[in-house]
């Protein structure tokens, strides 16, 4: 007789936040191979406060399909960060293997919250930080 893999609930206050990061930015996993008999996705909710951002980085070879479920987003990316995407709640975007940028909550009074998940796992390659300066239109808190 073989093992049967059963469902596995995370419950609101018991994901997992040993999980990789970016300044600010915060993830926590919700589905993912540290706590569930998941082996090839990663799940998560990563949200930043009023005015902060990520550091630059990318995902590795993990492909990445995010939500924005709150809030107002900009992902700067391309030479000296000079490109970017504004994403609002109800946006999905799918971000490629390697792929550098920076994500920026772009509300300075509410909270950005995206659902996010990654294939095969939460692979998170910071890159050296930037001044504030050069990511146009962005402010902090």
């Amino acid at each position: 007789m073989t093992a049967t893999v059963m469902p596995v609930i995370t419950r609101k206050g018991h994901e997992d936040k040993n999980t990789g990061q970016s300044g600010g930015c915060v993830r926590v996993s919700g589905v993912g191979p540290q706590h569930t008999p998941a082996t090839k996705i990663w799940f998560g909710k990563v949200s930043n406060e009023p005015g902060y951002r990520s550091y630059p980085h990318h995902h590795g070879e993990a492909e990445t399909g995010g939500y924005v479920l709150k809030g107002k987003a900009r992902i700067y990316y391309g030479e000296n960060w000079q490109e970017y995407y504004d994403m609002e709640e109800g946006d999905f975007i799918f971000v490629p293997p390697y792929w550098p940028h920076i994500e920026v909550n772009m509300s300075t009074t509410e909270e950005l919250v995206w659902m996010t998940t990654r294939t095969p796992d939460n692979i998170v390659i910071n890159l050296p930080d930037v001044d504030d300066s050069i990511l146009v239109g962005y402010r902090r808190a």
